[in-house]
């Protein structure tokens, strides 16, 4: 069985972070915790109040935490697949 390898250290500081990442071996890691990170450029001017089952939103919410993004933005990327 293969090991899981060692847990990246933390890292206080972005220079910290490039002289850790230039000077080892990334594939001794485990970084299986690691999940991408996204950028939304686009200015939100306008503001949206719904009410729903708790149920519903529960179920949102698991949803957008399985995908690592907070749930108002998972409920934002919804409606912008349906609407392209």
């Amino acid at each position: 069985m293969p090991s899981i390898g060692k847990q990246f250290p933390v890292l206080a500081s972005d220079e910290e972070a490039e002289n850790e990442v230039a000077t080892i071996d990334l594939s001794e890691y485990d970084l299986s915790g690691f999940r991408p990170l996204t950028f939304e450029l686009r200015a939100k001017t306008a503001q949206l109040n719904m009410r729903l089952p708790a149920s519903m939103l529960d179920a949102v919410k698991a949803k957008a935490n399985a995908a690592g993004i907070p749930y108002t933005r998972y409920i934002r990327q919804l409606l912008e697949r349906d609407l392209a």
